[in-house]
């Protein structure tokens, strides 16, 4: 699943070749918008909320649309061959004389009013990369269930909104807890300083057009992905095992000797599902 910097990426793009730009092409291949035509209308603005996009339009429409696993937005120029995925993927086109954007394979794609967007955003905690980062908020609301996983916690967009799969593992890591440690047992020192690092690790990779925590190049990640291989930091084997987020189950990295705290079979799984 995209996370907070790579939505980021996305959003920009997307302001880019559409805002203050009027719609000649305007197509939801959904069933529930197959009629709605926007075409003369002006893209005001593609704002980023955590995961989640928002393309405001002149007369107080607002288009979100979620990527979940697999969803994608992709921009092309006039003349420019569509390469994102076969046509039957393709479930939104917005497009002007110049530039054209094209979802494909967005799980979540709806209309609603601009003044409405809360119904789809504000569940959401402090958004990481945006206008509302709150630290205090953020660190309140992680340990308000202190027998809460840390890896479950992170992942819950009600928390804070912007961190996935990858930061999760990569976060879990530099605190030196496993993600299956609770949360309310992580020291107060580094519960102190995670809302700070995770901002850190996301406002340095919003721009990067590949995703880097240890600062190395060739060794972007310490942890994730990279089972069964030596730690960067005391050479252990990387290990890799399942954690539940509520909806799913994910892969999860720890180093077994830098990560203090159960692992997943020790670990006790709770069954609540995160927002996104």
């Amino acid at each position: 699943m995209p996370e907070g910097d790579t939505v980021w990426q996305t959003a920009g793009r997307l302001h880019a070749a559409l805002a203050g730009r009027v719609l000649t092409r305007f197509d939801l291949r959904v069933p529930r918008y197959a009629t709605v035509d926007l075409t003369g209308r002006t893209v005001l603005d593609v704002t980023p909320r955590g995961k989640h996009l928002l393309t405001r339009f002149e007369g107080d429409l607002t288009l979100h649309s979620h990527l979940r696993m697999d969803g994608s937005w992709k921009v092309y120029g006039t003349g420019q061959r569509w390469s994102g995925g076969p046509g039957h993927q393709i479930r939104a086109i917005l497009g002007n004389p110049e530039r054209t954007a094209v979802g494909y394979r967005l799980p979540v794609l709806e209309l609603l009013r601009t003044t409405e967007e809360h119904r789809v955003v504000g569940h959401l905690g402090p958004d990481l990369l945006g206008p509302d980062w709150d630290p205090d908020t953020a660190l309140a609301n992680l340990l308000k269930d202190p027998a809460r996983p840390l890896g479950e916690a992170l992942l819950d967009q009600r928390n804070l909104a912007g961190i996935g799969n990858v930061y999760k593992s990569e976060l879990c890591f530099l605190l030196r807890a496993t993600p299956w440690l609770p949360i309310g047992q992580l020291p107060a020192e580094r519960a102190e300083q995670l809302p700070a690092l995770a901002k850190k690790l996301l406002e340095a990779n919003r721009d990067r057009p590949v995703r880097t925590t240890t600062g190395r190049r060739g060794q972007d990640l310490f942890v994730y992905g990279r089972a069964p291989r030596p730690c960067l930091r005391c050479h252990t084997s990387i290990r890799v095992g399942d954690q539940g987020d509520g909806s799913r189950e994910r892969p999860t990295y720890w180093c077994p000797a830098c990560q203090s705290g159960p692992g997943p079979d020790s670990a006790h799984r709770t069954h609540r599902r995160p927002g996104n």
